[in-house]
């Protein structure tokens, strides 16, 4: 830099500006140079690198003093509200009125009150304000204290909603056409211009419906970015809908996100080649099924063919030589999600599903022998891949369950398999209605007997009953056989079996293990008779409905 400057003082500028951090302004000052040949030696060892240049837009966020910007300023919209009136030579109350009138106006957007009239009395008493304190015109500590007392009664919280908008500012910069930059961006660039949608500074939440072509177009965009690290948007929850078809992202465009683009123009020219590209590499570099899976389940999101070819390539190469049942379980849930959401993105997943099917009878087929010698860490980490696993087989239609239960009920039976995966295969087997309430008590009463150690005994009962207390509540038989096994522990090792019972029980909700504990007070109850008076065939017509709602066929 200083050399550059050398060559402006010897061509015979006399005044020169440098553009620059603050924190180079003091090695830039001409009567402090050192010699020449002190910097040319300082340069002679550097190697030389080729570099490219260009401009990302800005925004007034980054700014501020608070972002960690060390030559930021405290209020850059507060100072860009004063330029733009130092431009149109506006003076004296004109900058404090039109400012007061902001903040009213930005408080109303958050449904606040701020009248006309107290706009004005603002005014009045940021004036008054700045003459007590020997200032000529009102600055932004006056307006502060000003809109505080009269337009938020006094507390700092309404205008603390406003701060962001208006004292630091929203604004995004933007670059020139003929600025340079890298084909990603420009791209980028075309595509939001055909899909007419503009960046923002602002964070905001985003709703989709994949049903429209539109908004369909915007999530592919949204998920390929995504896959490239430009985190323009994060997924967000989109409520109580539990469809395909609608998604929800929190939006804001960030410059570092621009750098991150450059970043990624080494994967190709355009976001969906460089997309696929990533997706190609890092799937020969994925250390298991589960990263391949959720790889696969974004170039779905993101409509990248390419991408689903080389990943689908890998996976059923990698599936075929894996051994671990494990892994096999947990990657049954991406897949079906991916097939799933195929339907709605219009994609062939017929490769996808061949290996499903596979994976699940690969699965089935080792789970009753990878079950066994579990100690309690591998058993939980089963036991969570089992969950995995049958939730992904509850998304899809028409796949192997028939091999599942035969799974489920091997390793449910044996007394050699550990009591947490044991008990919750149980419960599996029983909420498909494979069992019934008079198996599952014997069970129960078998795992719970003095024979067997209670540790085991309150592991099986923590997979029965994890999560949900409905057995308990509504079956008195379970409830009597927990409450006779609870009362039977010796106290030698009833501080073992502690721990784990308080987890399982913690789990529940308030009501329910209130209704838990009303009914062991009362030392059980009689079964429930309200079935004898019930009118089935008054309750006909909503048995119907509801069979309709659960995708339940009629039969003769």
């Amino acid at each position: 830099m200083r050399r550059l400057l050398r060559a402006a003082i010897r061509e015979g500028h006399g005044r020169i500006a440098v553009v620059c951090g603050a924190y180079h302004a003091p090695a830039l000052v001409p009567a402090d140079f050192p010699p020449a040949s002190a910097d040319n030696k300082v340069l002679a060892g550097l190697p030389k690198t080729k570099v490219a240049v260009t401009w990302v837009p800005w925004t007034s966020d980054r700014l501020s003093l608070r972002s960690g910007y060390g030559a930021g300023v405290t209020a850059p919209g507060w100072y860009q509200h004063l330029f733009t009136h130092w431009m149109a030579q506006d003076q004296g109350n004109e900058v404090s009125t039109t400012w007061l009138v902001r903040v009213a106006r930005a408080l109303r957007k958050e449904n606040l009150a701020a009248s006309t009239a107290s706009v004005v009395d603002a005014s009045r008493m940021a004036n008054a304000l700045a003459a007590v304190r020997g200032r000529p015109s009102p600055g932004l500590a006056e307006l502060d204290d000003a809109a505080q007392a009269v337009l938020c009664d006094g507390s700092p919280l309404p205008l603390a909603l406003v701060h962001r908008e208006l004292t630091v500012g929203l604004e995004l910069g933007t670059v020139p056409e003929s600025a340079p930059t890298v084909p990603l961006a420009a791209d980028l660039a075309a595509s939001l211009r055909k899909l007419r949608w503009k960046p923002g500074s602002m964070e905001e939440v985003l709703s989709l419906d994949l049903r429209k072509p539109p908004q369909l177009a915007r999530s592919v965009l949204l998920h390929r970015l995504a896959l490239l690290g430009v985190d323009w948007g994060v997924q967000a929850e989109t409520g109580r809908t539990t469809g395909t078809f609608k998604e929800a992202w929190t939006l804001q465009w960030r410059p570092e996100l621009a750098v991150a683009l450059v970043e990624a123009s080494r994967y190709g020219t355009t976001v969906a080649s460089a997309a696929a590209t990533y997706v190609s590499e890092h799937a020969q570099e994925a250390r298991g099924l589960t990263e391949l899976s959720e790889l696969l389940a974004g170039c779905l999101l993101a409509d990248l063919p390419d991408g689903i070819a080389g990943v689908v390539s890998v996976l059923g190469e990698r599936t075929a030589l894996q051994q671990d049942v494990g892994p096999l379980l947990e990657t049954i849930a991406p897949l079906a999600r991916t097939c799933r959401y195929g339907n709605v993105r219009g994609v062939d997943v017929t490769g996808v599903r061949k290996i499903l099917d596979t994976t699940i009878v690969r699965a089935c087929v080792g789970l009753p022998t990878a079950c066994a010698g579990l100690d309690d860490d591998a058993a939980a980490a089963m036991r969570r891949a089992i969950d995995s696993a049958h939730h992904g087989l509850s998304l899809l239609p028409g796949l192997p369950l028939e091999d599942w239960h035969r799974a489920l009920a091997a390793v449910a039976g044996p007394d050699r398999i550990h009591g947490s995966v044991a008990g919750r295969a149980t419960r599996l087997m029983l909420d498909a209605g494979l069992l019934d309430g008079d198996d599952v008590a014997a069970r129960l009463s078998r795992r719970l007997s003095i024979a067997a150690p209670p540790q085991e005994s309150a592991a099986w009962l923590d997979g029965l009953l994890s999560g949900d207390a409905t057995l308990l509540i509504y079956d008195r038989r379970l409830l009597q056989i927990v409450d006779g096994w609870v009362a039977g522990v010796d106290d030698d090792v009833f501080g073992d079996v502690l721990p784990l019972l308080r987890r399982t029980f913690s789990a529940f909700s308030r009501p329910e293990r209130r209704e838990i504990g009303e009914q062991v007070s009362r030392g059980g109850v009689e079964p429930n008779t309200l079935a004898g008076t019930l009118d089935i065939t008054g309750a006909g017509p909503a048995v119907q409905t509801m069979a309709r709602y659960l995708g339940w066929q009629a039969t003769a």
